[in-house]
């Protein structure tokens, strides 16, 4: 067995430009800093850095400024992925030397690392909060996995595709079409280790389609858990975290941690 791969993954970002807060009373940026210096301070350094959308809280240049210079003290590479709350021409900008983002359209990439597959796809609807795929989309995802099929395979993407059991989230998550045409993918390909989310501000785990959908919680804050209906409340006494995804080469285990 070789040396072992560590993704780490940040979600639900919210950066705002400095001085704000949100709704909710929270200055986002704090906990991204902290999150910022507890990696910085592990003890194995992740391998790449996968931001899963919901990057900025308006999708304004300035706050994707903000958020450059925020994350130019990871001392890894890093790897961007929009969610409902970004808007991709800024986003572009700002990040232009990240080529990864294409000139137009939905975003989707795919990096390997030590063997592991990482593949982003872009459910955002751009003004909306709930998400969806174009065909596009999941024929590339089709033909990347269906061209690699002994490679194992992580597929990170902002909303969740299964129920989570809170309505209010549910209710903004990908449509019913979209999730059944991707379950159909995903279905096909055996080398999907797991599908990697975000959105929800909580962790979140679903069997689904044979594999694993994990929902990484928010850097800036979780939303109060409920098992049904309900708004969409701030839970301001758990802290801000995120994840590592520990891949042996033949097993997954996925860390959530908290600071």
């Amino acid at each position: 067995m070789g040396k072992p791969v560590v993704i780490a993954q940040f979600s639900d970002l919210h950066v705002m430009t400095a001085g704000r807060r949100n709704r909710h009373g929270v200055d986002t940026a704090v906990g991204l800093r902290r999150c910022v210096e507890h990696l910085r301070a592990l003890d194995v350094a992740p391998d790449l850095m996968v931001a899963s959308g919901d990057l900025v809280e308006d999708g304004k240049p300035e706050e994707y400024r903000r958020l450059q210079q925020m994350l130019a003290r990871l001392p890894v590479p890093l790897c961007l992925m929009p969610g409902n709350h970004d808007r991709r021409a800024p986003l572009r900008e700002v990040f232009g030397d990240h080529d990864y983002l294409g000139d137009s359209g939905r975003i989707h990439y795919h990096r390997d690392v030590r063997g592991l597959r990482l593949i982003a796809l872009d459910t955002v609807i751009e003004g909306r909060s709930g998400g969806d795929f174009d065909d596009t989309q999941l024929q590339w995802l089709d033909a990347l996995l269906r061209d690699a099929p002994e490679q194992p395979a992580l597929v990170f993407m902002h909303h969740p595709p299964v129920p989570t059991g809170f309505s209010r989230m549910d209710s903004i998550a990908i449509d019913a079409p979209s999730a059944q045409r991707l379950g159909e993918v995903i279905a096909r390909h055996a080398q999907v280790r797991a599908v990697l989310c975000g959105h929800v501000h909580r962790s979140v785990q679903v069997a689904w389609q044979g594999t694993l959908v994990s929902v990484c919680p928010s850097t800036a804050f979780q939303a109060r858990l409920r098992l049904g209906p309900g708004k969409f409340e701030a839970s301001l006494d758990e802290p801000p975290s995120y994840q590592l995804h520990y891949w042996d080469g033949r097993h997954l285990a996925t860390h959530t941690v908290t600071v």
